[in-house]
């Protein structure tokens, strides 16, 4: 990778038109007062950024479970997936990602498999770091059924100042893992269910990048980690 590929990333499409609607804002500043258009400017560069699409190299080994989202690990704790997926009423680990304004937003598949159901809910735009937010915010869910049957459930969860989901798969929809399935506009969260007796490998706390951190593994028996911040 060249240094200057460190830097410029792609830009996914969804974010042309924003990108596009904060230069054109900037403009008009420098218009007004060019240390305002200069604030456009940063703006402008800021929201390219949110809306860039990095190439991910995902692990292939089959039974592990990838991160579907940039940012960092906010909650493990065991609930009941919603209703709308019907996968039962028993609880299931569920570790949720957290992402805030400057992490990728772009959302990739934690395993490989067919997507069985995709199902919307509206509601309100709470902070999505709040265990809360699973419940009374707005989502789309996603269940995935992997080769051997089994179910993995996974979440985008709308944020404080998210106000648009956007899922690019339908019921039917095979999907490899890493592969990019949705993204979510400005902050907001994505919850991952793990199958019954999966014990996940990663940390409260810890970082993660979509479509590269392991975050469990189907065929592991060992307990979850803990971890400690430095």
């Amino acid at each position: 990778m060249t240094m200057l590929g460190t830097f410029l990333k792609p830009m996914h499409p969804e974010g042309i038109r924003f990108v596009g609607a904060f230069a054109l804002a900037s403009a008009v500043l420098f218009l007004i007062w060019a240390p305002l258009g200069w604030i456009g400017v940063g703006l402008t560069v800021w929201c390219y950024y949110f809306f860039r699409d990095p190439k991910r190299v995902t692990p292939t080994r089959p039974g592990l479970v990838i991160s579907p989202a940039d940012g960092v690990v906010s909650l493990i704790e065991p609930a009941v997936p919603p209703a709308e997926l019907g996968l039962g009423p028993e609880p299931l680990t569920r570790v949720s990602v957290f992402m805030n304004v400057f992490n990728c937003h772009v959302n990739r598949a934690p395993v490989p498999g067919t997507v069985t159901k995709v199902a919307y809910r509206p509601g309100k735009f709470l902070n999505a770091s709040l265990d809360k937010a699973s419940e009374d915010n707005e989502r789309m869910s996603l269940a995935m059924q992997m080769e051997d049957g089994r179910h993995v459930a996974f979440v985008q969860i709308a944020g404080l100042v998210a106000r648009r989901i956007v899922c690019f798969v339908t019921e039917g929809t095979r999907l490899g893992a890493g592969e990019r399935f949705g993204l979510i506009r400005f902050g907001s969260r994505v919850d991952v269910y793990l199958p019954q007796g999966v014990n996940p490998l990663v940390a409260v706390g810890q970082g993660t990048i979509a479509g590269e951190t392991v975050l469990a593994d189907l065929t592991a028996s060992e307990p979850p980690r803990q971890g400690r911040t430095h």
